[in-house]
């Protein structure tokens, strides 16, 4: 018995042209950049409220999102934008699912909250963020926040050690408020515009009077918001801060990267903050000509040192460094904690040399760059 075998022949009925595939590549590429580059915008519902959060990438579902919160007088945009566009960010950010987080009525569009209206406490805003986790389905996070959004993820953290696998604290004061800062904030509501003293919050007294671009840039955008009642009511709330309480037996249980700018107004409250820290855990970056915007004005170092961090946890080993590791004029003054005394004990150079191995979490590592 045989069987009679048929040929069939198939016919494209829309042949491709030559180059065409690339073409059609090209494009759901540059579609799919476009999609990443916007992110794509929810409403998640807390107990306080709702929150606006942008999500970027899918990132590996085995890693941690990144997750940030910015700080007074911005919204996650004009905080974070600059840092997560810079070209070399581009290998983490294509790695991790990044997620901005809008505190209450700052993002663009807001609704103007109406006269009286309770504005949540920073405490509140805290207790906000395990309900973006449960949305979106998140295991744990990578916390990135800058001056108020730095004491926010400071305080979840701290009430969920489980969901917290690294944080990189920007100008972070976790300190309340003295009788000095009271006394000296109430002179300046009277004598000073809420544009005037959110700049004086976000930047040194010496960039103010340099007057520069960023400073106009940010002075005019605060000035025209058209949600500038909401901005005030945030600004009210970080300065009706608490104390964190935090001291070695009470303290972060994941790597924590301290950054602050040689020129930044929280330099010394991120100086003691690193003094109450684990120092086996703890990194400090002082960043030099940083000023009170590292992430704006210093994206690459930032970045750099963000790698470094990151891979110190574990992720991207075989990453390759940024243009900083390859500087040879660069250097690292390194200040490992012994025995609980910090002193200045080596400078690793980066040079020909062909880069050095990040720095581990287990010390403490003073850096001016």
């Amino acid at each position: 018995m045989t069987t009679e075998m048929q040929e069939i022949a198939i016919t494209e009925e829309k042949p491709l042209l030559p180059g065409q595939s690339d073409t059609v590549k090209q494009d759901a590429e540059i579609a799919a950049r476009i999609l990443l580059d916007q992110g794509q915008e929810h409403r998640v519902e807390t107990p306080h409220g709702v929150l606006h959060v942008t999500v970027h990438g899918a990132g590996n579902a085995r890693r941690p999102a990144i997750l940030t919160f910015h700080d007074v007088g911005m919204d996650s945009k004009s905080c974070f934008s600059t840092l997560f566009k810079f070209e070399e960010m581009q290998e983490i950010v294509k790695n991790f699912t990044v997620v901005r987080v809008d505190a209450p009525g700052q993002e663009d569009g807001a609704a103007i909250y109406p006269a009286g209206y309770q504005y949540a406490s920073m405490d509140q805003v805290s207790e906000m963020l395990p309900a973006v986790l449960q949305y979106f389905n998140f295991r744990t996070i990578i916390g990135v926040g800058v001056g108020a959004g730095a004491y926010i993820l400071s305080k979840f953290t701290l009430s969920n050690p489980d969901a917290v696998e690294g944080l990189v604290l920007i100008n972070v004061d976790t300190n309340a408020r003295g009788w000095m800062d009271w006394a000296a904030q109430k002179l300046s509501n009277l004598t000073s515009s809420l544009p005037d003293q959110i700049l004086s919050h976000l930047f040194s007294q010496e960039e103010m009077s340099a007057n520069t671009e960023l400073i106009q840039t940010h002075r005019e955008r605060i000035s025209k918001a058209p949600n500038l009642i909401n901005i005030e009511l945030f600004w009210k709330s970080y300065q009706g801060r608490r104390d964190l309480n935090i001291e070695r037996n009470n303290t972060f249980k994941c790597p924590v990267m301290l950054v602050v700018g040689d020129q930044a107004p929280y330099e010394e409250a991120a100086v003691e903050c690193n003094s109450k820290l684990d120092p086996t855990t703890t990194s400090f970056l002082k960043m030099a000509d940083a000023g009170g915007m590292p992430q704006l004005t210093q994206p690459s170092k930032l970045t750099e040192a963000f790698k470094y961090f990151i891979q110190g946890m574990g992720y991207m080993a075989s990453s390759c460094m940024t243009r900083l590791s390859r500087s040879r004029t660069t250097s690292l003054s390194s200040s490992f904690s012994m025995e609980g005394s910090r002193s200045r004990s080596r400078t690793l150079s980066q040079g020909s040399q062909g880069g050095q191995l990040p720095p581990s979490p287990s010390h403490t590592m003073e850096v001016s760059c």
